[in-house]
C-alpha cells in the first residue's frame, strides 16, 4: 500500500472520477483495482517507460487480462497512424466495448490513447497513469486527448474524460532534468492564471523543485490539479474560464509545429510562449513591469528558454492563425492583468504584438 495517498475529484456529475496521487500507486493492487474495473485492458506505454513500469503494472492488474502496446517515444509520433496501431491492437485482440484502455506515460502516450479510447467502438473507458510531471499536473486531467496535423498541434481529437488518473509520483524519480524543467513551466501557468500564491511559492521554492525534492513537487502537483479540477468542473468543453489553461499555448505550439515537432519539448514552448504572452500584456499596457519582470525571471530562473532562434515573426505567425482558439479570423490570446489573473481576448493591438514577437525571436 502506498505510504501516503492523496485523492482529488474532478466534478462532471455522472462522469467525475478520482485524481489519486502518490509515491507506489501504480504498485497498489488494491487502489489499481478500484480505479480500472474492466476485465480486460490494452496498456498503451512507450519504450522508453515500458521498461520501467509496465511490469508491476502488470502485477497490480492480475488476474485481469492484460495486453500492452508499446509505441516510439516522441511526440513526432503522435499522429493519426500511430492511433491507427492502438486500435489495430484492440481488434486484434477482441476487445468489447467493455474495455479499458490505460495510459502509462507522458502527455503523448496519454493524448493518443485516450484518442484511440474516444473511437474505438464509440469510446471504451480510459484511465491515465501519467508519469512526467507535465501530464501529471496538466494533459492526463480533463479530458483533452489527440494527435498533431503537419498544420498544426493537436488538430485532431476529441474530449475523452478518463474514469481515474493514477499519479504516482515514484515515477518523477526517472524523469530526466530536461523533462522536469518541461512540467515546471505548466505548474507555473497555474500561478500566473488563478494564484498569485502559488506564483510566489514557486518563486521561493524554485531550487527545491529543479532539484526533485519529493515534498515540493507533491505541494505542486496537488495544487495544479486542484486548480485545473476545479477549471474542468465548471467548464469541461472550454466554451469560457478553461480556455485561460492556454496562456503560452497559442504561441508554444506555434514554436512546436514551425520548429518541427521534437525539437522543443511541449514545456519548453510553453515557457517561451509564457514569457510571450506576459511581454504582450505589459506591451499592451495592461501588465506592470514589476510583474512581468518577475515573471521573465522565474522562467529564466527554472531554466526554461524565453527566446526562439531561428524563427521569424512571420512564421510563427503563419502557424499562430491555425490554432484552435482563432475565430473570425482573429487570434485569441490568453494574456495578464497581474500576476494570479489572465484573461482571453481578440482585441488588441498589432503593434504590441510585432513588438513582442520582435523581442523574443531572432
Amino acid at each position: 500500500m502506498s505510504a501516503t495517498v492523496d485523492t482529488l475529484t474532478v466534478e462532471l456529475g455522472a462522469r467525475s472520477y478520482p485524481i489519486v496521487i502518490g509515491a507506489g500507486v501504480l504498485c497498489d493492487a488494491a487502489l489499481v483495482g478500484r480505479c480500472v474495473r474492466a476485465r480486460d485492458v490494452l496498456i498503451v506505454s512507450n519504450t522508453t517507460v515500458a521498461p520501467l513500469y509496465l511490469e508491476s503494472l502488470q502485477s497490480a492488474l492480475r488476474p485481469r487480462r492484460t495486453i500492452a502496446t508499446l509505441l516510439p517515444d516522441g511526440e513526432s509520433h503522435k499522429t493519426l497512424d500511430t492511433v491507427a496501431r492502438i486500435v489495430d491492437v484492440l481488434v486484434a485482440n477482441r476487445f468489447g466495448r467493455d474495455c479499458a484502455v490505460l495510459a502509462l506515460g507522458g502527455g503523448v502516450v496519454g493524448d493518443m490513447a485516450g484518442f484511440a479510447a474516444a473511437i474505438y467502438q464509440r469510446g471504451v473507458s480510459f484511465v491515465q497513469a501519467p508519469t512526467t510531471l507535465l501530464a501529471q499536473v496538466d494533459s492526463a486531467v480533463g479530458g483533452k486527448t489527440g494527435v498533431n496535423h503537419p498544420g498544426g498541434k493537436n488538430l485532431i481529437g476529441a474530449f475523452h474524460q478518463p474514469a481515474a488518473v493514477l499519479a504516482d509520483t515514484a515515477t518523477l524519480s526517472t524523469l530526466p532534468p530536461r523533462e522536469l524543467r518541461a512540467g515546471l513551466a505548466e505548474v507555473l501557468k497555474y500561478g500566473l492564471i488563478h494564484d498569485g500564491k502559488f506564483f510566489d511559492w514557486i518563486e521561493g521554492h524554485a531550487a527545491a523543485l529543479l532539484a526533485g525534492e519529493p515534498s515540493a513537487l507533491a505541494h505542486i502537483i496537488r495544487r495544479s490539479c486542484e486548480i485545473k479540477a476545479a477549471i474542468v468542473a465548471q467548464d469541461e468543453r472550454e466554451h469560457a474560464e478553461r480556455a485561460l489553461l492556454n496562456l503560452g499555448h497559442t504561441f508554444g505550439h506555434a514554436i512546436e509545429s514551425a520548429a518541427g515537432y521534437g525539437r522543443w519539448l511541449h514545456g519548453e514552448a510553453v515557457g517561451a510562449g509564457m514569457a510571450m504572452a506576459a511581454r504582450m500584456s505589459f506591451e499592451s499596457g495592461w501588465l506592470g513591469r514589476t510583474d512581468l519582470d518577475r515573471v521573465l525571471r522565474l522562467i529564466e530562473h527554472l531554466d526554461l528558454p524565453t527566446r526562439v532562434a531561428d524563427l521569424t515573426p512571420e512564421a510563427l505567425l503563419q502557424h499562430m492563425r491555425i490554432d484552435k482558439k482563432v475565430l473570425e479570423g482573429r487570434i485569441r490570446l490568453v494574456l495578464l492583468r497581474a500576476i494570479g489573473t489572465a484573461f482571453v481576448t481578440a482585441e488588441y493591438d498589432e503593434a504590441p504584438l510585432r513588438r513582442t514577437l520582435d523581442a523574443h525571436l531572432g
